[in-house]
């Protein structure tokens, strides 16, 4: 038997930072005793994943001890469109070993990678309706040359791996920790990354939809980049500084009783929209009639078009949701890319659903020495994934 720790480092390797958390456990509750962020080395990741081990375990070994983390034992996620398929089916009741086999099946018939050795695994989700006859189960499957790069990173970094996890999990652990579910509420929590955006799904804290776009924060910087022409790193430096979306921008859906959800299926193939000639009407603009700063309105134009795009990919997921019968309460903002400033605002104007920024260290006791409020105030957001995997643990 395996023995349980009450101590562990929660890892998140994304393509623009490493994030590290240090969770302990005292008397039952999480406590954040270490927590540390360093950029990652240019190029060791990308939207397939870890593809320079050696840089990444570097950095990681650099931000474990300037953040003063002790413990050795770490849980890191597996990330990356070619690294790791995540998805939720409904299938027959049947008993733990007719689903071992028939799970087998379902990852043998599911794999979307070249490479044929693969690592899967599956777990049933949590039984809301004990008479139904049908449950649900998460399966996810990855590469193993994917799985043996990140316990090579770990290792190099001078840690042990406990457990290698999927994000969509870690957000359902922090949910758990962090949310009022006694109503079981519907929240589609959106991670906006560096190169992509997870776009999840949860009724209370149960996984039910996990879906991800390769949309992300690099998109926004490489279309002010081109549009403003200038270098990337002052495209950057000017999205996190002044990119701002203007109050006001954001089309009114149609109220929930008269809209017509069509029943797109983010899961297949792409088909190219047919093109349609611009609107002359001028209410359909998203531009604002006025804006106070003609900078503020500069950056935004440069990048509208790839905020239409993104919007459009999260309310394709919301109705396809719906068209299966469910329904969304809330969205939940995390991730380095939702600091752009006015997107949970833009994002609820559109959609026409609550928005806001998730913390995933309401609720959670902080205890380390070598951060202060200020920089957690700032990143809390990012820290969701790496908090989620510290939680395995309690879980």
């Amino acid at each position: 038997m395996a023995k349980k720790l009450n101590s562990v480092l929660g890892i998140d390797i994304g393509s623009r930072s490493i994030k590290v958390a240090e969770i302990r456990g005292q008397v039952n509750q999480p406590v954040v005793s270490a927590l540390g962020m360093i950029d990652t080395p240019e190029g060791a990741v990308d939207h397939t994943g870890v593809f320079n081990p050696e840089a990444v375990s570097a950095a990681l070994k650099q931000v474990c001890s300037e953040s003063g983390v002790s413990v050795s034992q770490a849980v890191v996620s597996v990330a990356g469109q070619a690294s790791v398929l995540v998805r939720t089916l409904e299938v027959p009741r049947m008993s733990d070993a007719e689903l071992s086999e028939h799970m087998q099946w379902e990852i043998s018939r599911n794999i979307p990678f070249a490479e044929s050795t693969v690592v899967s695994d599956f777990k049933p989700l949590e039984d809301e309706d004990p008479s139904s006859q049908n449950m649900d189960v998460v399966m996810a499957i990855s590469p193993q040359s994917a799985i043996d790069t990140l316990v090579a990173c770990v290792k190099k970094a001078g840690k042990s791996l406990h457990a290698i996890d999927v994000e969509p999990l870690s957000f359902a652990r922090s949910l758990q920790v962090t949310q009022e579910q006694a109503d079981k509420q519907v929240v589609c929590v959106i991670d906006v990354g560096h190169k992509t955006t997870a776009i999840n799904i949860y009724r209370g804290t149960k996984l039910v939809m996990p879906r991800q776009v390769p949309i992300g924060g690099e998109m926004f910087t490489t279309a002010i980049a081109d549009a403003l022409m200038m270098p990337a790193k002052e495209a950057e430096n000017l999205k996190v500084t002044r990119a701002e979306i203007p109050e006001g921008v954001g089309a009114v859906p149609a109220s929930p009783e008269t809209q017509q959800f069509t029943p797109y299926n983010p899961f297949a193939d792409p088909v190219p929209a047919a093109s349609e000639p611009p609107s002359s009407d001028p209410a359909a603009s998203s531009t604002p009639a006025t804006v106070a700063d003609p900078e503020t309105l500069r950056i935004y134009n440069a990048m509208a078009s790839v905020l239409d795009e993104f919007t459009t990919e999260v309310r394709r997921s919301i109705d396809y949701f719906r068209s299966k019968g469910g329904d969304v309460n809330k969205i939940l903002l995390c991730g380095g890319g939702a600091r752009l400033k006015g997107l949970p605002e833009f994002l609820e104007r559109s959609l026409g659903l609550s928005c806001e920024m998730y913390d995933p260290m309401k609720k959670i006791s902080l205890n380390a020495k070598k951060v202060t409020p200020d920089f957690v105030a700032e990143h809390a957001q990012e820290f969701a994934v790496a908090v989620g995997n510290g939680l395995h643990i309690f879980f």
